[in-house]
């Protein structure tokens, strides 16, 4: 089983950047995924999720109508579309996978997105 997230990188305020999570080891197109970011000093958040189809989206309040998240099931790909960024946007940037009803979940490494001038 794999979850690995790529994309991060330096970007300048009002920059945007793609992550991608990619899944390996699993059946993808039962798990909810999520993208989580963490600050250095802060605890985790959670950023946005998305259902096992697409069919439902969710987003932390400080990120809606900038961030959009995405899946192709074809890839086992999850992506996160981030636009407008901030520098407290600055964060590793986590992927999670969870299947409610075993309750199972995995995580990925983290890339780390700095916003900065």
């Amino acid at each position: 089983v794999q979850v690995e997230e790529s994309g991060g990188g330096l970007v300048q305020p009002g920059g945007s950047l793609r992550l991608s999570c990619a899944a390996t080891g699993f059946t993808f197109s039962n798990y909810a995924m999520s993208w989580y970011r963490q600050a250095p000093g802060k605890e985790r958040e959670f950023v946005a999720g998305i259902s096992s189809t697409a069919g439902s989206t969710n987003y932390a309040d400080s990120v809606k109508g900038r961030f959009t998240i995405s899946r192709d099931n074809a890839k086992k790909t999850v992506y996160l579309q981030m636009k407008s960024l901030k520098p407290e946007d600055t964060a590793v940037y986590y992927c999670k996978a969870r299947w409610g009803l075993i309750n199972r979940e995995y995580w990925g490494q983290g890339t780390q997105v700095t916003v900065s001038s």
